[in-house]
C-alpha cells in the first residue's frame, strides 16, 4: 500500500488566485508558509521557513478565494503532486504542489464580530438576533489559550 498525504498548517504568503478550467470549474492557487524553530548543534535557536504551493478545485476553490487573504491561517490536507511542462524556450519546468482535499480556516485575525469568515450567526437571514445588536456592543468570546513554558523540555524528563 502506498500513501501520499500532506498535512500542513501555516499562513498564506499572498492572496489566492482563481482561474477557470475549460469545463468552467474554478481552480484556486495560493502559497502557505510554515515555520520551524529548533536549536542547532551549538545550542543556538534557529528558525526556518518553508513555502508550499497549494491548489484546490470546484466549490472549495471558490470559498478559499472568497474568504482567505494574505496572512490568513489555514490547515490543508491533501496529496503531493509534481507537474512538468516545457516553457517557451523548450526548457523543462517542474512544480511540486499540494492538491488540497480538505481546507480549514484558521482563527480570524482581529476576532471581530463581523470577521472575514462565515459563521452560523452571519450565514442565516438578516432577522437573527446577532444582526440586531450594534457591532460596538457585541463582544468576542474569551478564548482559552495554552501557555507554553519558556524553557526547553528535556526528553529525559518525560515519564514514558
Amino acid at each position: 500500500m502506498y500513501i501520499n498525504k500532506a498535512l500542513i498548517y501555516g499562513n498564506l504568503t499572498r492572496d489566492p488566485e482563481t482561474k477557470a478550467l475549460p469545463s468552467g470549474a474554478a481552480v484556486t492557487t495560493f502559497s502557505v508558509a510554515t515555520n520551524r524553530v529548533y536549536k542547532d548543534k551549538n545550542g543556538v535557536k534557529q528558525e526556518s521557513t518553508d513555502y508550499h504551493n497549494i491548489v484546490t478545485f470546484g466549490r472549495q476553490a471558490e470559498v478559499v478565494a472568497q474568504y482567505l487573504r494574505k496572512g490568513s491561517g489555514v490547515y490543508v490536507e491533501g496529496r503531493i503532486q509534481t507537474r512538468s511542462w516545457d516553457d517557451k524556450d523548450g526548457t523543462k519546468k517542474y512544480r511540486t504542489e499540494i492538491v488540497a482535499d480538505t481546507i480549514q480556516f484558521g482563527p480570524k485575525s482581529g476576532a471581530s464580530a463581523g470577521g472575514a469568515y462565515p459563521s452560523s450567526a452571519s450565514a442565516g437571514s438578516s432577522s437573527g438576533a446577532a444582526s440586531k445588536v450594534p457591532a460596538s456592543q457585541q463582544s468576542a468570546p474569551e478564548l482559552d489559550t495554552i501557555e507554553y513554558p519558556e524553557e526547553d523540555i528535556n526528553p529525559d524528563d518525560i515519564p514514558f
